[in-house]
């Protein structure tokens, strides 16, 4: 049987090219395409918004509806997915999470609201960068001690949180094997201030322009080398693929909150 899967933000860049990937698989059914109240899709088709002819797909603004659909992928904002949490948690709907940018207090929100359904949820649903935090987590045990590490992301001019949500999460797991907060290492604007580099400190930098999907790069360097983890996003294709792959294995999970190590059997143990 197809899995029926319904996608929000139907008007962005992601959802659509995560739309178009379910409407074009042969295991997926897209049910439903959500926006919300006030979007500029009122009187417009699904076949107008999408650019491809596809029978049988609702374009809702109630998340209410998402009772029949069998998961909902979510690349929004966070005000918008909180409320399509709450449809989802209603309706014990499976939700993939690709929004970033949540407050503390959002996210706090949002783990309570879902406690009952899978979630899975990601700064970043491409293979790739999952890899990536593995290697950026090995490389912060063996050099992280003696070596500067900065973070560096370009994204598109359209783009609104900065840091980006897979910066911020990069940044998560070298303070992770540092048993640190990141707000503790984290240096976002060098700008306010004019002093030599703060030991053990971690410098994000950020560019916005054009049309960049999303290029992140991490640099570890001691006086005597440097060593540069990147990742560079040539389409969405790659984060609209993960996400399908980790609606696929949700639905089959009981209630809890993963992420893309769950979905590709990369979870750390703990004797690692």
């Amino acid at each position: 049987m197809s899995l029926r899967v319904a996608v929000a933000g139907a008007t962005g860049r992601m959802g659509q090219s995560i739309a178009k990937a379910v409407a074009q698989s042969e295991d997926l059914i897209l049910s439903h395409l959500v926006t919300h109240r006030g979007s500029n899709t009122e009187g417009r088709s699904v076949a107008e918004l999408l650019g491809m002819a596809i029978e049988g797909v609702e374009l809702v603004t109630d998340p209410a509806n998402l009772v029949e659909a069998d998961v909902l992928i979510d690349f929004t904002l966070p005000e918008v997915t909180l409320a399509n949490a709450a449809a989802c948690a209603a309706a014990r709907t499976p939700m993939v999470i690709g929004t970033t940018g949540f407050t503390a207090d959002q996210l706090k929100n949002l783990e309570a609201t879902t406690k009952h359904i899978p979630l899975c949820r990601a700064a970043n649903f491409s293979t790739g960068v999952t890899l990536a935090y593995r290697l950026i987590a090995l490389a912060a045990e063996v050099m992280g001690g003696d070596a500067d590490i900065e973070i560096a992301e370009t994204h598109h001019r359209r783009k609104i949180d900065a840091p980006s949500g897979t910066a911020l999460a990069m940044g998560e797991v070298i303070a992770g094997v540092r048993g640190v907060p990141l707000d503790t290492i984290a240096d976002y604007d060098r700008a306010s201030h004019r002093e030599p580099r703060r030991a053990g400190s971690l410098g994000f930098s950020v560019s916005r322009l054009g049309d960049v999907v999303g290029d992140h790069t991490v640099s570890f360097g001691s006086d005597s080398e440097r060593l540069e983890i990147t990742h560079k996003a040539s389409s969405r294709d790659a984060f609209a693929m993960g996400a399908l792959k980790a609606a696929r294995w949700l639905v089959t999970k009981p209630s809890g909150c993963y992420d893309m190590n769950d979905v590709l059997g990369l979870k750390r143990s703990d004797h690692e």
